[in-house]
């Protein structure tokens, strides 16, 4: 009986990313940006106990690394002229930096997006499953599609058991470790503390006291009338 080979495919958005090709001629010279999104292909020669070639629930970690790479994120060229300006705009807080030392554009981002999950679901897998293709998507009309050369897991090899991969492991990009500044709006302020509350007293009512019983009487007001001096 010879060996099978399975596939699985999985759609992960990669987030909202700026680049530019700064040696282009045209438009795209300028800084611009795109919603990215690839599929990825993943590959075996053995199922799992489910018969899954790779637990879709797993890649939680791998779709969290890609969005550190891209996810509002501005990736430029180490070759970029302008490099020095990003990294000034970087640690200033303008923009979230990120820097390829091989190149930008969807073609390289295929190819970062495919080193990355080849690396997460062999080690998730133990080897077992690969990363055998690549398509990123700048936009419906546009992508870009890599494909790997390694070579696939024959039957006849032991499947090692699954481990536990640590999803904050560095990516193989080279980040500008600089940390940008805090901004303002994110500096969480210490609220004043409590003023006692102040009870107004209460308003008294004044009220006329009339001491001299001898005015301001029903009688007082008829005084000169006939009425005033009853017989």
């Amino acid at each position: 009986m010879g060996s099978s080979k399975f596939s699985s495919t999985k759609v992960i958005p990669l987030g909202s990313c700026a680049f530019r090709q700064p040696y282009a001629t045209s438009h795209c010279r300028y800084i611009h940006g795109y919603r990215l999104q690839a599929k990825f292909w993943f590959t075996c020669n053995v199922l799992d106990t489910n018969n899954w070639v790779v637990d879709f629930g797993a890649l939680k970690g791998l779709k969290n690394l890609l969005e550190e790479t891209f996810d509002h994120k501005t990736v430029v060229w180490s070759k970029d002229p302008e490099i020095t300006t990003f990294r000034q705009l970087h640690s200033k807080g303008m923009i979230d930096l990120v820097v390829f030392e091989n190149g930008v554009g969807i073609e390289k981002f295929a190819e970062h997006c495919l080193t990355v999950a080849n690396k997460y679901v062999r080690d998730y897998t133990g080897g077992r499953c690969w990363c055998e293709k690549v398509e990123v998507w700048e936009h419906e009309g546009n992508s870009a599609l890599v494909e790997s050369t390694e070579s696939a897991v024959t039957l006849d090899q032991p499947v090692k058991e699954p481990i536990t991969i640590n999803t904050a492991q560095t990516v193989t990009t080279t980040v500008d470790t600089k940390e940008p500044p805090v901004l303002i709006s994110e500096v969480k302020q210490e609220a004043p503390p409590p003023q006692p509350t102040v009870v107004p007293e209460p308003t008294k009512r004044i009220v006329p006291q009339y001491t001299d019983k001898s005015k301001n009487t029903y009688k007082d007001l008829f005084k000169g009338t006939s009425w005033g001096n009853p017989k």
